[in-house]
């Protein structure tokens, strides 16, 4: 999910050989990933259901789009729309589940439940001006729309002491905010080139605008917390917090082209290298956890904090 958004960024900025092996690097690991996870999880059924539990299983729908998103770009649109299939069905399946097990108090992981839905927002219009589909874009609008509401239930279950506590996933926070944006950002650029509510053109600019300020108002929150209470772990967690950093580059991507605003797309431009920066750090880390494991053993996850546990008590 982070690589794929990360070469989306560099595609925008014009860096179209980091960009493709970053495409690249997103596609080998979507692929061994569901090489390894899909064949014990379609024999083992009942399996699938204890897993499809907390929050974090909808990665699988946003990474999906993800991938999607950059091979639509790059003009792959037959593989991105079969993607797209991928995305939408998953996203319908595993979001029931994860919505009739909700615990509280949320966490940071939870937003991923409005983050899921807007990843099939944005591969819906992204693939919408390609195909010609009026729908598509349509069902982009309706899909933000939705991923507003889950993020409001989410955010009003919040625990605030994540902030200083969270491991890494509190930054979804403010990326569930920053992919509603880009998301609708998209659908709003389509609409305009498909001509799909033309009279609303201008609140629909406008709304998108006022997404992004909401999402970057949160930047700096999450940047302070960070310096008052550093975490400096390498671990699996952390990669909760890149997907976020470089959501804020995509988002401002397209915003700013949309709202025709040049110092959101300057922004853009450097904050992509911010996320680059801290990708390549998590990839050294992974390497190097990978490296120092004993032949024959696993790399295990980090042990769980206990509110991601789903723990009712306040342990």
């Amino acid at each position: 999910m982070t690589c794929g958004v990360l070469s989306i960024n560099l595609l925008n900025d014009h860096q179209r050989v980091l960009s493709v092996i970053m495409m690249w690097f997103t596609a080998a690991v979507w692929v061994f990933l569901t090489v390894v996870l899909a064949p014990p999880l379609a024999v083992h059924y009942g399996r699938l259901w204890r897993e499809a539990a907390p929050p974090a299983v909808l990665t699988i729908v946003a990474a999906t789009a993800a991938l999607g998103t950059r091979l639509a770009l790059g003009g792959q649109r037959t593989v991105a729309a079969a993607l797209l299939v991928l995305t939408a069905v998953g996203w319908a399946a595993l979001s029931g589940p994860v919505l009739r097990r909700w615990a509280t108090p949320t966490v940071g992981i939870s937003f991923l439940v409005s983050v899921s839905a807007d990843s099939v927002a944005l591969l819906s219009g992204t693939l919408a001006v390609p195909f010609g589909a009026r729908w598509l874009c349509v069902a982009a609008f309706l899909l933000v729309l939705l991923g507003l509401c889950l993020y409001t239930f989410a955010a009003a279950r919040f625990d605030p002491r994540q902030l200083l506590t969270g491991r890494g996933d509190h930054w979804i926070l403010g990326g569930a905010l920053a992919i509603s944006a880009l998301s609708a950002a998209s659908a709003t650029r389509a609409a305009a080139t498909l001509g799909v509510f033309p009279q609303h053109h201008h609140a629909l600019t406008v709304g998108t605008l006022v997404l992004w300020c909401v999402a970057m108002a949160w930047l700096p929150v999450l940047i302070v917390v960070e310096i008052l209470r550093p975490r400096p772990n390498l671990d699996l967690r952390r990669w909760a917090t890149a997907f976020p950093i470089g959501m804020y580059a995509a988002c401002s991507f397209t915003v700013g082209a949309v709202a025709g605003i040049g110092g959101i797309v300057e922004f853009a431009r450097v904050w992509t290298w911010v996320a680059f920066a801290f990708t390549l750090v998590l990839l050294v880390g992974l390497a190097q956890r990978i490296g120092s494991s004993r032949p024959g053993t696993t790399l295990s996850a980090p042990e769980q904090p206990a509110p991601l546990q789903h723990q009712q008590k306040g342990e």
